[in-house]
């Protein structure tokens, strides 16, 4: 069942003057995609689709380069999550100062795990790499907020404030009621070594061209035939052996002939 009482129109109507500001701050409009980014998730409590096609067309850029963006950072939630977000770091610093017992007592308490989000939609719980408060663990962030030298009574206290609405980190936009968990199945296919939504039809997954190039000839002339511009540019590797690269290639060709 979905909470939004505001259509993503009118959402997009609403906040399109404060995108067009951040767009004018920048040489190159693309530059502002982080900030609408975050812009959307602060009103809808994550980045909708429908939020990532506006940002694609108000930018003029390709959806796949917002999503390819915003999947990259933990910090944006592309499905719907709780109105309080608590990420428990579970770094060395925090690891031998208790963090194992504190994360042990936040899933009891909320009767969740990891990336889980409880049946109220009120809480969404992470155990996530460093913090960077190594002098103050174990740590913690709600709503990106922090907490330090975190006690069993102190994680009482905070979750009986968040239930009462009295906590003072202010809980986050939820216009749709969130699910069980927030993680996105594609993303843990791709880490266990599946391809990538854009890679599903290529013949080879160490396919350089993509659909209709299975030798990848056609992303290597790219770099040869631009190789003078390409040069002053970049100084990545693929674009200084190309020429070699491509070479190998055409003996190979004209062996098998």
């Amino acid at each position: 069942m979905s909470t939004r009482t505001e259509s993503f129109e009118a959402l997009a109507a609403r906040l399109t003057p404060a995108c067009e500001a951040l767009i004018a701050q920048y040489e190159e409009p693309r530059s502002a995609l982080l900030p609408i980014m975050h812009l959307f998730q602060e009103n809808e409590g994550f980045v909708s689709p429908e939020a990532m096609r506006f940002a694609a067309s108000i930018l003029g850029v390709s959806p796949a380069v917002v999503e390819s963006t915003v999947s990259f950072y933990t910090l944006f939630y592309r499905r719907p999550v709780g109105k309080y977000v608590l990420q428990v770091c579970r770094g060395l610093s925090c690891t031998v100062s208790g963090a194992e017992e504190i994360m042990k007592y936040f899933r009891e308490k909320l009767g969740i795990g990891h990336l889980q989000t409880s049946d109220d939609g009120l809480f969404s719980y992470e155990e996530v790499e460093c913090l960077a408060a190594c002098d103050k663990p174990t740590c913690m962030q709600v709503n990106l907020e922090f907490f330090y030298s975190l006690t069993s009574a102190m994680i009482d206290e905070m979750i009986a404030a968040m239930r009462a609405g009295t906590f003072a980190v202010a809980p986050m936009a939820q216009t749709q009621t969130p699910g069980k968990t927030w993680s996105v199945k594609q993303d843990g296919e791709v880490s266990m070594g599946r391809k990538s939504l854009g890679a599903t039809d290529v013949p080879h997954p160490n396919n350089a061209g993509g659909l209709g190039d299975a030798s990848g000839l056609i992303m290597l002339d790219r770099f040869v035939t631009n190789e003078i511009a390409m040069r002053g540019r970049s100084n990545e590797r693929l674009v200084q052996d190309a020429s070699s690269v491509a070479d190998v290639l055409g003996d190979h060709e004209h062996a098998g002939h």
